[in-house]
């Protein structure tokens, strides 16, 4: 019986990368939720600024979201594809009802940051299983959403 999956890596080792991959997925999908109901629901003087911007910042999220699915797949793992699945295992709350500007890109900042850290996480433990496709995938991620949380921070500063 082989202990590697068909792409060479340990099966052993990658649960957890598999189910640090979900609980990302998890809550890209309420990042991305939150974005598309901003999108829709944002009024005021800033609404043609952040209304492009959170269309933008959700295109990108559901780029993301298909590849991590993409890549839970690729380790020979099942990533989580419900609704509620996605509630239970979010640390990103769903954003109900915002229509302010400021209130608006304080939910998108605080998403990013929680997915930022999330991405820390599964970076390290992608390390420690040999799993160099996960860091690839990840690393990038990380450093779009740091240049996006300091020009997020400029934004409100600026309020």
């Amino acid at each position: 019986m082989t202990t590697k999956n068909a792409i060479g890596l340990e099966k052993s080792e990658l649960t957890d990368v598999a189910t640090a991959l979900n609980v990302l997925l998890a809550n890209y999908q309420l990042h991305y939720q939150n974005l598309r109901g901003l999108h829709w629901n944002i009024r005021g003087a800033n609404f043609f600024q952040l209304h492009v911007k959170f269309e933008e910042f959700y295109n990108d999220a559901q780029l993301k979201i298909d590849e991590l699915a993409e890549r839970i797949l690729t380790l020979g793992h099942t990533p989580l594809h419900t609704f509620t699945d996605y509630l239970h295992h979010a640390k990103i709350s769903e954003a109900k009802d915002v229509h302010e500007d400021v209130a608006a890109v304080k939910i998108v900042k605080a998403g990013y940051q929680t997915l930022l850290e999330l991405e820390r996480q599964l970076l390290a433990l992608a390390s420690e299983a040999g799993d160099e496709g996960t860091q690839d995938l990840i690393t990038p991620f990380i450093s779009e959403q740091e240049k996006t949380i300091w020009m997020l921070t400029a934004w409100l500063n600026g309020r």
